[in-house]
Formats: C-alpha cells, sequence, structure tokens
C-alpha cells in the first residue's frame, strides 16, 4: 500500500513538468521550422503553446506512469520516460535544409533549459518568500530535474533525437548521409544506453543542476 501511495505522490508532483517539457519541446521544434520556412507543423495547428495538442495518451500519459509505477515498486527509485506526438517537419522545405536541420533540432532542448530555469526560479521565489508548501516546492524541482534529464537525452548524437540531427547537420554531406542509416536503430540504442550506462544522462544533468544553483 505504502509503496502505491509513493507512486500517486510522484504522479501528483511531476504530472505537470513532465507535460509540459514534453509538449512544448515539440512545440518549439514546429515554431523554429516555421521561423526557417516549413509550415507544415504550423498547418497542422502544432506550432501551439496548448499542451492538448501535442500530448500522446501513450507516450505522455500511459508510458511514463507505467514506467513509474514499475520503478518504484521493484525498489529501483523514479525512474520517468515518456514522449509528445512528434512534430511533423519537411527539412526540404527549409530555406537551407542542412543547416536549419540543427536549428530546428536545437530548439527542443532549448526550450527545457528555459524550462529548467523558469522552474528554478519559481523555486526561489517560494523561498524567498518564506513559503514551504511542500507540494509546490517538490514541483518545482522536479520540473528542474526533469528537464535537465530531457536537454541532456536530446543532445545525445544518436538518430532521431534532435542531438542526431544537429550532428547530420555538421558531418559533411556524404558522411552525414552513411549516419542517417543508423536511425531505424537509434531508439533502441538509446533505450540500451539509459539502462546500463544511466549515469552518461544522471552526471551531465546533476552537473547543470549544480550551475543552475550557483547561478539563480
Amino acid at each position: 500500500m505504502g509503496d502505491f501511495t509513493q507512486v500517486v505522490q510522484v504522479i501528483a508532483i511531476a504530472i505537470l513538468p513532465i507535460i509540459f517539457a514534453i509538449t512544448l519541446h515539440e512545440a518549439a521544434h514546429g515554431y523554429v521550422a516555421r521561423y526557417f520556412g516549413d509550415n507544415t507543423a504550423y498547418l497542422a495547428g502544432r506550432v501551439s503553446l496548448n499542451p492538448m495538442r501535442h500530448i500522446d495518451p501513450i507516450g505522455t500519459v500511459l508510458l511514463p506512469v507505467v514506467i513509474l509505477t514499475i520503478s518504484i515498486l521493484s525498489g529501483a527509485g523514479v525512474m520517468l520516460f515518456g514522449y509528445a506526438k512528434p512534430v511533423p517537419v519537411n527539412f526540404n522545405n527549409l530555406r537551407s535544409p542542412k543547416r536549419d536541420m540543427r536549428w530546428v533540432a536545437l530548439a527542443g532542448p532549448a526550450m527545457n533549459l528555459l524550462m529548467a530555469i523558469a522552474w528554478m526560479v519559481f523555486l526561489r521565489v517560494q523561498e524567498t518568500a518564506g513559503l514551504h508548501e511542500e507540494f509546490f516546492l517538490d514541483m518545482a524541482g522536479a520540473g528542474v530535474r526533469l528537464n535537465l534529464l530531457f536537454v541532456v537525452l536530446n543532445l545525445l548524437p544518436i538518430l532521431p533525437l534532435d542531438g542526431g540531427r544537429v550532428a547530420f547537420s555538421l558531418l559533411p554531406t556524404r558522411t552525414a548521409w552513411q549516419y542517417s542509416r543508423m536511425e531505424p536503430y537509434g531508439l533502441p540504442l538509446v533505450f540500451l544506453l539509459v539502462y546500463l550506462l544511466p549515469g552518461v544522462i544522471l552526471l551531465p544533468a546533476q552537473i547543470l543542476q549544480t550551475l543552475l544553483n550557483q547561478v539563480i
């Protein structure tokens, strides 16, 4: 019973941070793609700050809840993972497809970094005002950690992650197309990497959080 209570508590604390972390990440891709000439996401109604336009019932709701529940009940701690509906981007419509691809890709992690900063400011405001409502303090802390994890995870140079898109845009054309052949195997590789070497994600995220603590 205690474990299930913990699951409910963590879900209540993390639900808003994870929904905004995932959905605004996707909205940022669509906005920047439109700026550089591709209206695909805009015409699909995906250049929006409304999370309901980006939520995937499985990836944004069911998968995080299942992973969280299994991780807590198995004693592995608190683990969260999810995704939103990918924003449709036609890179061929960009004014300079190979160059502009990197800015479209970087928009998502940049949005997560901005959200981490916003949650940190929210945390500091509560502390400065002498507010000690544990629920909102925990929510702000979760917002910082989740968004920083998204920054690091999405910048891994593995297709189809954003870092993979950036790597593709920086490589010589022939090498880039050879590199793109790994995309069908990218997500299984990411899952394997995170499972076997979680420090690859956790350590850089913790370093970023330490830096934010010092600056804000």
